[in-house]
């Protein structure tokens, strides 16, 4: 594997770190109501109505970080998507953090 993309995936892997499936879930359904033009404390509503048990509890004081999280989330997404359509080349998802 290319040193840049492997380089990219191990510091993704920092960043997103270890997540339970259920976590996965949740973190999809705030990124799916991203992507439908809702901004982040109605995404995290609504991912926490179908996922209560990951709730995630903010204030006006960690909105902002949550949201900059949600959007690295986003990115990275869009990032492994495009790497994987690149040649047909295999990104492991435990060192991709996946968000599948």
């Amino acid at each position: 594997m290319d040193e840049l993309v492997k380089g990219y995936l191990d510091r993704a892997h920092e960043i997103i770190g270890e997540r339970t499936p259920e976590e996965v879930a949740h973190d999809n359904e705030v990124i799916k109501q991203l992507k439908k033009g809702r901004n982040i404390k109605k995404a995290l509503k609504m991912a926490a109505k179908k996922h209560p048990a990951e709730a995630l509890h903010w204030d006006e004081g960690t909105i902002g970080e949550i949201a900059d999280h949600y959007e690295y989330l986003r990115e990275h997404e869009e990032i492994i998507r495009r790497l994987s359509g690149v040649g047909g080349l295999y990104v492991n998802p435990e060192l991709r953090g996946a968000t599948e």
